[in-house]
């Protein structure tokens, strides 16, 4: 095992086969970062998203993908010509990976970094005990997502991780990744499948941050066609809209939704319509 993978393997509780396999998860995430810091992605993108805030803000629940915005819309963006370095830069740290390019005519651009679960335990030093339980062909899938036509009014900020080496993650304002949480909390399309997530999250920037980007987080409601208004957005109708969303949203749904991503489950005995609706009102518009 590589110095700095057990270096960053020391900050995890390892017990069960879950504890293993998140800090697998996020220390692959970690030196993908990396691996797209040398090769100057981040003078192109930025970093949003839930592991972003799990990475670089502290948020206290894990995270599955990789989500970035270019600074300004590009067409002809291809996550492939990053491919090959980022898979280099990945594997000189021990790990045996493929890159996925999932080439397309959408405005999102996407890949797939794939490691094999069983084998990538064994090599970080989880015990027999451990893997027994995981398949031998088990793939562990971390999706990197770039938007190509990011919706305009966000600002970005360097922030520092330290591991595995110390680097630069080019990332969104905290305002602007509220915002960005906002609009998937109330207007991602649910289908059968709720996002818990998106929940825990808000709760997150209620406690800590609670300042959202209005022109931001409208920019996004209009690319979307979720608000049409000749007028702004103004802070009261997010608010109302955000309370007419609580009042249909099953709160055990999303609770059982989150529940394998948090490490303490008791965090979400509190949780109700009438709790929600109260975080709604910590909110303010800047």
């Amino acid at each position: 095992m590589h110095d700095a993978i057990r270096s960053m393997l020391s900050r995890y509780e390892l017990v069960t086969t879950d504890n293993h396999i998140n800090a697998l998860r996020e220390i692959l995430q970690e030196v993908a970062l990396l691996g797209l810091w040398r090769i100057k992605f981040f003078e192109h993108a930025a970093f949003y998203g839930g592991t972003a805030l799990r990475i670089l803000f502290g948020l206290d629940r894990y995270s599955e993908d990789l989500d970035f915005s270019l600074l300004k819309p590009s067409k002809d963006f291809s996550l492939g010509t990053f491919g090959e370095s980022l898979k280099r830069e990945v594997e000189s740290y021990g790990f045996e990976v493929d890159i996925d390019h999932k080439a397309g005519g959408s405005q999102i651009d996407s890949a797939f970094l794939k490691a094999n679960t069983h084998w990538e335990l064994l090599m970080i030093g989880a015990g027999e005990s451990v893997v027994r339980g995981v398949h031998p062909r088990q793939n562990l899938k971390i999706k990197i997502e770039v938007d190509t036509d990011p919706p305009e009014g966000f600002e970005t900020e360097s922030r520092y991780v330290l591991q595995p080496i110390p680097f630069a993650v080019r990332t969104y304002t905290l305002p602007d990744l509220f915002a960005g949480k906002l609009h998937a909390v109330l207007c991602r399309r649910w289908k059968s499948r709720v996002k818990g997530r998106d929940w825990y999250d808000l709760v997150w920037y209620g406690s800590h941050h609670p300042e959202v980007r209005l022109s931001h987080l409208e920019a996004r409601m209009r690319q979307t066609g979720d608000w049409g208004g000749e007028g702004n957005l103004s802070a009261e109708k997010v608010i109302e809209l955000l309370h007419s969303r609580i009042d249909i949203t099953e709160v055990d749904q999303i609770r059982q939704e989150v529940v394998p991503f948090v490490k303490d489950r008791r965090s979400l005995d509190v949780w109700s319509r009438d709790f929600f609706h109260s975080i709604a009102a910590q909110i303010l518009a800047v």
